[in-house]
């Protein structure tokens, strides 16, 4: 059934996010830059108080205001103005059944990452919102960063020709202590394996690393040889990893995630050589990119302006020399989710830029590089990824 949603929002819903969230908050402020999303239903706790609390805070009407996600699912499909899309936003361990009962009650996705505890649930959830004919977008956002956009046009186009070598890193130092012992309540859950599954660095920001590499170059990994590092002193599971690349192409990489790494805040960073150029960009300077054609000077573009092409343009929010970051980046990934969206619930195709967005491919590719590093880890040697 086709439906006209050119003159509305889209309907959204939150399951939690709620009082202390930070990522809860990142979601609603995205949602809302491009006015696609209205806020209007939430499980936001699962605490029924602080669930209450939260809803009151963000103006929620109170009998949209849900103790459990699953009466969500089932009140909202039940109303005419019920939500047309949901942001899961908790913790790992409970993204599967989140998403479960969203996508029964014919609900569309917009998901964290990483996006299920296993690759095998990932595939479900694809088969299932196959099925039912739902988007499922995964806030990869690092993705929607123009200077990442013109990145990938520019390897897309060949301009640095067949790409050879792919350097990687996401250096942190927040976790340099087992703050977890003392009550953080955001290093508590990621670091317990209940909650993350087999990869803690490796899950939360190595997953970012592996999926930028992979959507910039458009590649796809065969292999990898690792080696997954416990370095606080009590820590039940990974603060640093250290892994070796082979792409589908014969290309070869390095992938360094740290979280143990002192003086580094979010050190993202990319390199792709290629047999007559490279690309590198450095996401605590996200607004430029530099350029390299073989045998000639670097050259560094900047966002809105100075040599950036229409993949950068189309999502610039600010003159040239405005600086644009982290919550613009994550509201461009609700943009192109907006648009995919919008287009499954008016029958037609959507603006085919919208759809590199990452969707629920990108969740199945980096469950299965967090399982490949750590089968070799274990087994000390290259194991290939599927």
């Amino acid at each position: 059934m086709t439906e006209n949603t050119l003159d509305t929002r889209i309907r959204l819903g939150m399951v939690g996010g709620g009082i202390g969230a930070f990522i809860g908050v990142v979601h609603r402020v995205a949602a809302r830059m491009d006015d696609q999303f209205e806020l209007v239903a939430g499980a936001l706790s699962s605490s029924p108080d602080r669930a209450a609390e939260s809803g009151r805070q963000l103006r929620i009407a109170p009998d949209r205001v849900y103790a459990d996600y699953r009466d969500m699912a089932k009140a909202e499909a039940a109303r005419e103005d019920g939500i047309q899309a949901v942001a899961v936003t908790t913790p790992n361990h409970l993204h599967f059944d989140n998403c479960c009962a969203f996508i029964d009650a014919g609900i569309h996705i917009i998901c964290d990452k990483p996006v299920t505890f296993t690759a095998d649930e990932a595939r479900d959830l694809k088969v299932r919102a196959g099925a039912a004919g739902l988007q499922f977008i995964v806030t990869y956002n690092n993705t929607g960063y123009p200077m990442v956009r013109e990145a990938r046009a520019i390897v897309q186009a060949g301009r640095i020709g067949k790409v050879r070598l792919v350097q990687v890193e996401y250096a942190q130092d927040w976790l340099n202590e087992p703050i977890e012992r003392e009550g953080h309540k955001q290093a508590e859950w990621r670091t317990d394996p209940s909650r993350v599954g087999m990869g803690a660095c490796l899950g939360d920001i190595g997953t970012h690393a592996f999926n930028l590499a992979g959507y910039v170059t458009g590649l796809h990994l065969d292999a990898v040889v690792s080696e997954v590092s416990t370095f606080a002193e009590g820590r039940q599971m990974d603060d640093d990893v250290n892994v070796l690349l082979r792409y589908d192409n014969g290309a070869r990489g390095s992938l360094w995630a740290s979280q143990v790494a002192p003086g580094n805040e979010n050190g993202l960073r990319l390199r792709v050589y290629g047999e007559t150029g490279g690309v590198e960009w450095d996401g605590e300077v996200p607004n430029h990119l530099k350029v390299t054609e073989y045998g000639m000077p670097p050259v560094t573009l900047s966002r809105g302006g100075y040599g950036a092409g229409d993949a950068a343009s189309r999502i610039t929010r600010m003159p040239a020399g405005l600086p644009e970051g982290y919550l613009e980046c994550f509201a461009n990934t609700y943009l192109d989710a907006a648009e995919l969206i919008h287009a499954a619930l008016e029958c037609r195709s959507p603006d085919p830029a919208a759809t590199t967005v990452p969707q629920i491919d990108s969740g199945i590719e980096a469950q299965e590089f967090v399982e490949a590093v750590v089968r070799s880890s274990q087994a000390g040697g290259w194991v290939n990824v599927r």
